[in-house]
Parts: C-alpha cells; sequence; structure tokens
C-alpha cells in the first residue's frame, strides 16, 4: 500500500458508476452539467446463482427468461470463434510521462526535477522516450511486435474531470447525453437477444462502456462464480438430474423433440464446459498453463479465468476489467505509480503467453487506456496534477506494433494549461477498432465517425 491520496473527483466518481451500475440504489446528487453515467436505468437481475451465493448479474435482459438465457449462451458457444476485445481500464489518469518518459527532451527534468526518470528500455520508434522500469513487461512484448503505443491519445478541450472524461470515453463521444457505453452500442448492433456473455464486466457491477440499449450484457467477480442452479437441488442430485437433461439430446424421430433435444443437448454442453471453473475450497479449479502473478488484487486471477473461459469455448465478444494501482497520483507518484503498473504489466505478459500456449492469441486484443493523462509539471507534493493526452496501448499478435501520433514535445507540445495535447482522438481509435477488429459500421456506433482519422491496428 502505498501513501498516495487520490482527489475526491475519483472518489465520487466511482461512488456515482457503482450507485448506477447497481440497480436498486439511488444516485448521489450529481451537479448541473455532469454526465449521468453510461447504464444508468439498465435492468439487473440475478441469472445463474451457485449455492454459496456467488451469481451472475445479467443487464437489460427483463424480456427473457433465465432458460432462453441459458439456451442463449449455449447456442453462442456452438457458433465460429469470433474475435474478441479486452478493455482494461488505468482508473485515475495514468501519467503518461512515466510510463514513456521523455528522458531526452530537455525541458523534462526541468520540469520535474524531483520526479524525473532515468534509465529504462529505450522506445525504438522515439529515442526521446523511455519505458518505465516498472512496465518492462508490456516493453517486451513491445519488441515482439505484440504492442501498438498511443503516446498522446485523448481529445481537443480535454475535460480534467475524472467523472466527465472517463464518461467521454466509456460514451465514445464528448457528449453528456449518451447513456449507453461504445461497446454496448456496437453489441446493439452486433449482438444477440439471447447471449449475455457477448459483454462481459469482469468486476460486481456493469463497466459503463458495455451499457446496452437492446441486448443483455453481463457483470461477474471471476469465472469460477460462474454456475448452473436448480432450485433446492445440489450434490449428487443435482448431478444426476443435470446428466439425464443432457441425455435428452439424442436424436428422435419427432421434430419437435429433436427440436428440444438439441437445445437440452447444447446446454448440456455448456455445463460441461463449466465445470473446471467451479472453485473449490475458496480457489478456483481450473488451470493455467503459465505462471501469473501472485497478488491480494484480483487483476491477475481476473485475466488468468478470462483466458480459461475463452479456451473453453464460451461465446465472449467484448470484456471490461480495470486494472489494479492508484493513477490518481496527486502525492507520492513514484511509489504508487510503479506497484500498479508493475502488477498490470506483469499480468498482461501473462495473459498474452497464457492466449499463445491456448492457441487462442489471434482472436484478442487487448486495449489499455486512462481518462487522461497527467500535467507535464510536477506539483509540490511529489506528484503530478490533471492533465490532459496520456498514453493508450493495443496488446496482442495481430496489432501492427506502429506507433499511432507522435509523442509532441515539451517545448511546443503542451497546451496553455502545461498539459501534453493529444496526437490521436480516441474516437479514431475506436472507429479503427471496429472497422478493422469487430468488422463493424463506425459510423453506427460513434457519433461523427467519418469526422476522425483511422488508425491501422492490424498486420
Amino acid at each position: 500500500m502505498t501513501d498516495c491520496n487520490h482527489c475526491v473527483g475519483l472518489s465520487r466518481s466511482r461512488l456515482l458508476r457503482r450507485a448506477a451500475a447497481e440497480a436498486g440504489r439511488g444516485l448521489p446528487a450529481i451537479e448541473p452539467g455532469m454526465p449521468l453515467p453510461a447504464g444508468t436505468g439498465l435492468s439487473r437481475r440475478s441469472f445463474l446463482t451457485h449455492s454459496a451465493g456467488a451469481m451472475l448479474a445479467v443487464y437489460g435482459s427483463s424480456k427473457l427468461g433465465l432458460r432462453a438465457l441459458e439456451e442463449g449462451i449455449a447456442a453462442a458457444a456452438g457458433a465460429s470463434p469470433q474475435q474478441v476485445l479486452v478493455s482494461v481500464f488505468l482508473e485515475g489518469g495514468a501519467d503518461a510521462l512515466s510510463i514513456l518518459s521523455p528522458q531526452g527532451d530537455p525541458l523534462y527534468r526541468k520540469l520535474r526535477p524531483k520526479l524525473a526518470l532515468s534509465g529504462g528500455t529505450t522506445f525504438a520508434e522515439d529515442p526521446r522516450l523511455h519505458w518505465h522500469p516498472a512496465a518492462t513487461s508490456l516493453a517486451t512484448l513491445y519488441g515482439e511486435k505484440k504492442v501498438t503505443v498511443m503516446p498522446a491519445v485523448g481529445y481537443t478541450n480535454a475535460d480534467q474531470s475524472h467523472f466527465t472524461s472517463r464518461h467521454y470515453w466509456e460514451v465514445g463521444a464528448t457528449s453528456t447525453s449518451l447513456r449507453t457505453g461504445w461497446l454496448g452500442r456496437y453489441l446493439d448492433h452486433a449482438g444477440v437477444a439471447d447471449n449475455p456473455l457477448q459483454g462481459l464486466s469482469l468486476d460486481d457491477t456493469l463497466a459503463p462502456s458495455l451499457a446496452t440499449a437492446k441486448v443483455p450484457v453481463a457483470s461477474i467477480d471471476g469465472p469460477d462464480k460462474y454456475d448452473f442452479w436448480s432450485n433446492r437441488v445440489w450434490g449428487e442430485v443435482e448431478e444426476r438430474m443435470l446428466e439425464a437433461i443432457g441425455a435428452l439430446g439424442t436424436q428422435h424421430g419427432d421434430a419437435g423433440l429433436q427440436a428440444a433435444g438439441s437445445v437440452s443437448a447444447q446446454v448440456h454442453r455448456l455445463r460441461t464446459q463449466l465445470v473446471p471453473f467451479q472453485a473449490q475450497d475458496g480457489k478456483a479449479a481450473y488451470t493455467s498453463p503459465v505462471a501469473y502473478p501472485k497478488s491480494d488484487d484480483a487483476f491477475p486471477a481476473r485475466l488468468a479465468g478470462l483466458a480459461a473461459m475463452l479456451g473453453a469455448g464460451l461465446p465472449l465478444r467484448c470484456v471490461a476489467l480495470s486494472a489494479p494501482g492508484e493513477y490518481d497520483t496527486h502525492s507520492n507518484q513514484g511509489p504508487a505509480l510503479a506497484s500498479g503498473l508493475q502488477l498490470t504489466a506483469d499480468s498482461l505478459l501473462a495473459f498474452q503467453r497464457d492466449l499463445e500456449a491456448r492457441g487462442l492469441a489471434d482472436r484478442v486484443l487487448v486495449h489499455v487506456w486512462s481518462e487522461f493523462g497527467r500535467r507535464a509539471q510536477e506539483n509540490g507534493s511529489s506528484g503530478t496534477d490533471h492533465g490532459a493526452a496520456g498514453a493508450g496501448f493495443l496488446v496482442g499478435t495481430r496489432v501492427k506494433g506502429a506507433m499511432i501520433g507522435e509523442f509532441p514535445g515539451l517545448a511546443t507540445g503542451l497546451d496553455d494549461d502545461g498539459n501534453v495535447k493529444a496526437t490521436s482522438d480516441f474516437r479514431g481509435i475506436y472507429a479503427s477498432l471496429l472497422e478493422q477488429w469487430l468488422g463493424a459500421d463506425a459510423g453506427a456506433v460513434i457519433p461523427g465517425a467519418d469526422s476522425f482519422a483511422r488508425s491501422t491496428l492490424l498486420t
């Protein structure tokens, strides 16, 4: 634990989003002009519960019964594998000028006499920049052409409020009126009405970027919390009951029985796939082909579980989770930033190696983002204050591995408030991800998509 003290705005942003994502909780007061969180008002229900009380929460599924959702997941699991986009959020405004420190810029040490870093792997595409020592795992993947870097990604006239800027990134527009997330709108166009796993928030609340208007999405602490549930039936009796249901999947001459049997077979197959995820004695029963970092934080375990879910053929399309760490580093930035960044980078490296070992790497792309960067000049508390453009990353075997945008430099690349100017727009990145990775019409998802430059993301 560090002595980093994040600002009141970050605490309030967390509170508001949690209230919005947990149905039944009233929203705290919101000042005029502040946007309502994406997903506000989306219905939430318990889908599958475990005898120990764990559950999968499904959002936006009020018109469908639980059996229809089970059957929808099973049917989707039997379809052809699809591309998966994983969104990883660095909450608090990660300092891009430390993650990729501009040690070759003559103004760097003048602006940061205490916080300036030395050493670290040189960033090949711009020798002024150096990888933070805690980001060595990202530097390793970058050296393998598996990381694309956006050194100054953001938007013009940046809002330095955690709440508002994060909202813009979540909804894919600089708009306070949107109530659906950009990934949620993609699923509304390309998803189905009965597969909540198409949008999965690996958290105990819904990630606002996944908030939909038409189709169900889900939230869960981890894959070991996912199970089929039978009212007042458990143990050996439950096992025999489910096996009997699975046996209905045999061929029948009657068309109606054949259709019912097909659904039963799909549900049985999904149940069998999920068996390895069930926790035993408080520990996940699934195994990973690689070692993940050991931590009290759930992030590495969630990534390990996600890789196992993909390996089991579960029908995931968009997954969102938050990275560990305190990135709102107004004070004591050095150790606070390094701790979270190290665990995040090491976990992402393990996840990539896991996918490669399972033969899944070409299907999965990871997008790492933060709501803004931080001011170029350090403050009087050995920290940095809210800025504008920040750093973003794309991780995977299919990425081009070439920088998007450029680092604008500290002499002419700062705005009037002393913040780094954006050289790539996050909405252009979203449009490129939609078109090149997900095969979708960006214009149907991102407002004004045609006005944002596209970048070549994939090889």
